[in-house]
């Protein structure tokens, strides 16, 4: 494990995970770290994060605070991230971030042929450490048939009509609720209907639902085809929800309207600190001349972080955003140009400062 105090890091948005992965930079690698938000920074007097206001479509004021950093993390909303990370590439600096967009990816990886720096996008969650383990999963297998990838961030009390509280972005739940979700099938890369595929998942004796949603894969498709026969990402939710939320973006055709969809959820839905994730994945195939199956599943909850109450999913999503970049800082991973998150192997992430965070999928 290594320590990243010699490392000058930027943090861009101080919302829930942003001020975690400052915390968490903090408390595990004792180091000290930016976090630039475009509000005013509040006073907390905080030795080691060093808060400061930054318009990030101030192109003078977005270089200047670049310039004095060696590594951007990058978690702002998905509609900022192909501009912060155009501005780091064009001044060499390692760039990473949360994105499940796919078409800020997509820009994103154009700019890779012509960095000198890495640009490392989809840290995190789902993308991020479910494509670490459907990776890993892939590898135990001589002949790969399917890989079906899971993951839910829910609230525990969720008792309203849509079964559901916000844990994390508005605008990343409406994003991947809206957008068209990649997969294979049959060997076929395929892109299928978000909110289609509804399936029942058990998992320790309780009920969910799952559906498809977009961006959970990342560049896994990329990866595996030609390798895998079906490999599909589903979100998990409380059983309910997924026909509530059909009915708002179809039946009264607010995918159309995506601005007055927000209004309509932000006032509607709670948002919850009481959180858990589950991850569920299932990957079968041949291994020494049998058909096999394996299965990793996890419950993970919230937890204190420098004396901070810190939810399930800060926790996990900023741990995954720095396991990339200490497997970055330890040469474990390619030190230019664009990085996929199947690229870090699970074994390499368990050793490193976060791991602690997924043991419970370690098998």
């Amino acid at each position: 494990m290594m320590k990243l105090t010699g490392q000058d890091i930027l943090i861009l948005g101080a919302g829930k995970i942003g001020s975690t992965i400052a915390d968490m930079l903090a408390e595990l690698h004792s180091a000290t770290v930016t976090l630039a938000d475009m509000q005013p920074p509040s006073s907390s007097g905080d030795p080691q994060i060093r808060a400061v206001q930054l318009d990030i479509q101030d192109d003078a004021a977005l270089a200047g605070v670049l310039q004095q950093h060696s590594l951007v993390i990058n978690a702002l909303p998905f509609f900022c991230a192909a501009r912060v990370a155009q501005a780091a590439a064009q001044h060499g600096v390692h760039y990473f971030d949360l994105t499940e967009d796919v078409e800020a990816m997509r820009a994103i990886q154009s700019m890779a042929p012509q960095a000198r720096s890495v640009l490392m996008p989809q840290c995190g969650l789902a993308p991020g450490l479910i494509s670490i383990l459907g990776g890993h999963l892939a590898q135990q297998f001589d002949e790969l048939f399917d890989l079906q990838l899971r993951v839910g961030a829910l609230s525990r009390h969720a008792t309203n009509a849509l079964r559901y509280h916000f844990t994390w972005s508005v605008d990343g739940v409406i994003n991947e609720y809206c957008k068209p979700c990649n997969t294979i099938a049959n060997g076929q890369l395929v892109s299928v209907p978000p909110l289609d595929g509804m399936e029942t998942v058990v998992l320790d004796g309780e009920t969910f639902e799952a559906f498809n949603t977009s961006g959970g894969l990342g560049t896994l498709c990329e990866t595996l085809q030609g390798r895998v026969r079906n490999l599909n990402y589903k979100t998990i939710r409380h059983p309910g929800h997924r026909d509530a939320m059909h009915l708002l973006l179809h039946g009264l055709r607010l995918i159309e309207r995506r601005d007055l969809l927000r209004q309509v959820l932000e006032g509607a839905v709670p948002h919850s600190r009481d959180d858990m994730v589950v991850i569920a994945a299932m990957a079968s195939g041949m291994r020494g001349g049998k058909l096999e199956q394996l299965t990793r599943t996890a419950r993970i909850f919230g937890a204190p972080l420098r004396g901070k109450q810190r939810t399930a999913i800060e926790l996990i999503t900023a741990a995954g955003m720095l396991g990339a970049v200490e497997l970055f800082a330890t040469s474990q991973l390619p030190q230019q140009g664009f990085v996929r998150q199947e690229q870090c192997t699970l074994t390499a992430l368990l050793g490193t400062c976060v791991g602690s965070y997924f043991q419970s999928l370690a098998g």
